[in-house]
C-alpha cells in the first residue's frame, strides 16, 4: 500500500508485515494502523489473505508448521513477539466464523477462561458471568437456564455466548473471523448491533465476506487482494471515492 493513514490512539500497528508458508509468499509488505475503539473491517475475495492477516494479530498462526513472519507488529506500543503468547491471547479475543461452544453448560462455557486464570471465587465467577452475557447481548435470554447445554441454543445465541466467552478474559480487542457467515438473517442483525455496542469498550477487527456488512458496521476498511492491502481508509470514503481501480472494481462486484 503506498500510503499509511496517520491516525491518533493506534491500538495496533502493522509495518512492513511479510508472512510466508514455506516459500509461498502470503502476506506482502502490509503497514496498518488500527485505531482503539473502532471498528476495522477487512474485506476482499476468498483467498486474498484476510483471515491469514487476522490471526497474525494474536499468533495463531505461530501454531502452523512452516508459517514465518517479517516486520513489525505492535500493541500498544510492544511488539507482540515479546509478549507472552498466553498474555496475547487473552489480551486479544478471538470469535470464529462457526460457533463453538465447549460442550459444557452455559456457566461454565463463560466461566472457564477465568478460571483458567486463577478466579476460584465463586460470587465474582457470577459477577464475570452476568456481565460478559449483558455486555453479549445473550443475558435476558439465558439467565435462568445457566446450567443448561451450551449446544441447546441456536446458532446465533451461540455465537453471542462465543462473544461472552472472549469478553469475560477482560480483552482489549477483539478478533472475528466472518462472525456472521453460518447464522441467518436476523441473527445476522444481532450481532451486528452487538459488534456496535462493544466498540464503547473494544477494539474490534473483523473480516466480512459482505460489502454491505462492512459499510453498516465499520469505521474504518482494508481491502486485500492477493496478499497485499491496496487500500485502507474511512468506510465511507473506500466505498464512495475508491482510489484504486481494483477497488472499484471489486465493490461494484465485478470479480470475487
Amino acid at each position: 500500500m503506498e500510503q499509511i493513514l496517520q491516525m491518533t490512539q493506534e491500538k495496533i500497528t502493522i509495518r512492513d508485515l511479510n508472512l510466508f508458508y514455506g516459500d509461498f509468499h502470503a502476506l506482502k509488505h502490509i503497514n496498518m494502523d488500527i485505531p482503539n475503539q473502532e471498528i476495522t473491517a477487512l474485506i476482499g475475495p476468498s483467498g486474498c489473505g484476510k483471515s491469514t492477516f487476522i490471526r497474525v494479530l494474536n499468533r495463531m498462526n505461530d501454531l502452523i508448521d512452516g508459517c514465518s513472519t517479517t516486520g513489525a507488529v505492535t500493541l500498544d506500543g510492544t511488539d507482540i513477539s515479546r509478549i507472552d503468547v498466553t498474555e496475547l491471547r487473552t489480551r486479544v479475543g478471538m470469535v470464529f466464523q462457526n460457533p463453538n461452544p465447549f460442550p459444557m453448560s452455559i456457566r461454565h462455557n463463560v466461566e472457564y477462561g477465568p478460571r483458567m486464570q486463577g478466579i476460584r471465587n465463586r460470587h465474582r465467577l457470577s459477577e464475570i458471568l452476568e456481565n460478559s452475557l449483558i455486555k453479549a447481548a445473550l443475558w435476558d435470554e439465558v439467565k435462568d437456564r445457566l446450567n443448561k447445554s451450551a449446544l441447546s441454543l441456536s446458532g446465533g445465541q451461540q455465537q453471542r455466548l462465543c462473544i461472552a466467552r472472549a469478553i469475560a478474559m477482560e480483552p482489549e480487542v477483539i478478533l472475528m473471523d466472518e462472525p456472521t457467515s453460518a447464522l441467518d438473517p436476523i441473527a445476522t442483525k444481532k450481532i451486528e448491533e452487538l459488534i456496535r455496542d462493544l466498540k464503547q469498550e473494544y477494539t474490534i477487527v473483523i473480516v466480512t465476506h459482505s460489502m454491505s456488512q462492512a459499510g453498516r458496521i465499520s469505521d474504518r476498511t482494508a481491502f486485500f487482494l492477493l496478499g497485499e492491502v491496496k487500500e485502507y481508509g474511512r468506510t465511507a470514503d473506500l466505498f464512495e471515492r475508491p482510489e484504486h481501480d481494483e477497488t472499484q472494481q471489486y465493490i461494484q462486484g465485478h470479480f470475487g
